[in-house]
């Protein structure tokens, strides 16, 4: 690992019993529980909090809590896409729409409250005029 200073580059010593000891504080450990995770966010933002002044076993450390934390919550939270009726149903109440509003794009009412109520799929044709619609990329509806 290399430092800055002016126009030189200087080594920065990695001391591999720094980066021990700093294990053995902070216990980094593959994460379980929100309370651990809590725990190693914790220790990661004292080192982000050090700006400039981070050492390169600091840095190391960062790294592996880094990768740890961004495993956990992946694995946690699990986000997931909306559905193209979510989405629909999300965008017509931010816009005040009732289903009758949709009838230029669906043709009759029992079509629009079927897409609606997750008994029929939104066509290609439908989802690019519920884009030109909303102003919207056609994939959020398909």
């Amino acid at each position: 690992m290399t430092k800055r200073s002016g126009k030189q580059i200087v080594e920065a010593k990695f001391d591999r019993e720094r980066y021990a000891r700093l294990l053995t504080s902070s216990l980094p450990v593959f994460i379980e529980t929100e309370e651990e995770n809590d725990r190693l966010l914790a220790v990661a933002e004292q080192l982000i909090n050090k700006g400039k002044n981070i050492t390169a076993e600091e840095t190391a450390l960062l790294k592996l809590l880094s990768h740890l934390i961004q495993e956990f919550e992946q694995r946690f939270y699990q986000p997931r896409g909306a559905t193209p009726r979510e989405v629909l149903i999300e965008l017509m109440a931010a816009n005040n729409l009732k289903q009758s509003d949709l009838l230029p794009i669906f043709g009759s009412k029992s079509i629009v409250s079927e897409v609606v109520n997750g008994k029929r799929e939104i066509s290609k044709a439908q989802a690019k005029a519920l884009a030109e619609r909303f102003h919207t990329s056609t994939d959020l509806f398909l």
